[in-house]
C-alpha cells in the first residue's frame, strides 16, 4: 500500500483529497498544522506529497527547494495559480508533476498513477489471467502470441485492468485519453474501444470487455477469462 502525504491548508480541500485518495486504497497523513513544516515533511515517510503551492510561512515553492536537498520523494504540486512560470518554478525546483485547482479527481488519480509507474520502470509489466501486458513496449502476449496496440489502446486497456470486474464510465476513459490527446471524442473512443475488443479476440480473449449501456465497460476478472 503506497503512502501519500498531503500538504494543503484549505481543511475542506484536504480532506476531500483524503476521502478520494483512500477510497483508491492509499495510505494517507496529513500535515494540519504549518510550524516547521519542512521538518514535518521531511520527518513523515511517505512514497509521495502533494504539495500545495500556497502555504502559510514558508510557501510550497520554497518548501519544495529545500525538501529537495534532503530526499527524493517524489512530489506533486497542487496550484490556485495558471501562470506558466509558476508551473516552470515548481518542476525546476524538482516537482515531478503539477496540478491547477479545482483539479478533476480522475486526472489528480492518473497523475498519482503515472508519478508511481516512472518510480518503478521494471515493474511496469502486468498480468491479466495467462496474458501479459507490456506498457513500455505497447503489446500483449499470451504464449507465443503477440499483438501490437497504439498508444491509445493501451491506456483504454490499462485504465479497465485497474478497475477489472467494476464499471468503467466512458468519460473516465475519456479523461485518460485526455491527457494523452487533450481531447477525444465520443466517437473516436468507440473506435478504440472496437479495436482493442478485435485484438483482445486474436489473442483467445473475444467478449471480454463488457458495454453496460448508459453506465460503460468492464473487462473480466482475470478468472474468468
Amino acid at each position: 500500500m503506497k503512502t501519500i502525504l498531503i500538504a494543503e491548508d484549505d481543511a475542506d480541500l484536504r480532506m476531500e483529497l483524503k476521502t478520494l485518495l483512500e477510497g483508491e486504497g492509499y495510505l494517507v497523513k496529513e500535515v494540519d498544522t504549518y510550524e516547521n513544516t519542512l521538518e514535518r515533511l521531511l520527518g513523515t515517510e511517505a512514497d509521495l506529497l502533494l504539495l500545495d503551492i500556497n502555504l502559510p510561512g514558508l510557501n510550497g515553492e520554497e518548501l519544495l527547494r529545500r525538501f529537495r536537498r534532503e530526499k527524493q520523494t517524489p512530489v506533486i504540486m497542487l496550484t490556485s495559480r495558471t501562470a506558466e512560470a509558476d508551473e516552470v518554478l515548481s518542476m525546476s525546483y524538482g516537482a515531478d508533476d503539477y496540478i491547477t485547482k479545482p483539479y478533476h479527481p480522475a486526472i489528480l488519480l492518473l497523475r498519482i498513477a503515472a508519478v508511481f509507474r516512472r518510480m518503478n520502470p521494471a515493474n511496469q509489466n502486468l498480468f491479466w489471467g495467462d496474458l501479459s501486458v507490456h506498457p513500455a513496449k505497447g503489446v500483449l502476449t499470451k504464449g507465443k502470441q503477440e499483438v501490437v496496440l497504439t498508444k491509445n489502446e493501451m491506456i483504454i486497456f490499462e485504465t479497465l485492468l485497474s478497475k477489472a470486474g467494476q464499471i468503467v464510465s466512458r468519460d473516465e476513459l475519456m479523461t485518460a485519453l485526455w491527457d494523452n490527446e487533450k481531447y477525444v471524442n465520443d466517437n473516436a473512443l468507440t473506435v478504440n474501444i472496437s479495436r482493442l475488443r478485435s485484438k483482445l479476440a486474436d489473442l483467445g480473449c473475444d467478449g471480454t470487455i463488457e458495454t453496460r449501456k448508459k453506465q460503460g465497460y468492464i473487462l473480466w476478472n482475470s478468472e474468468d477469462i
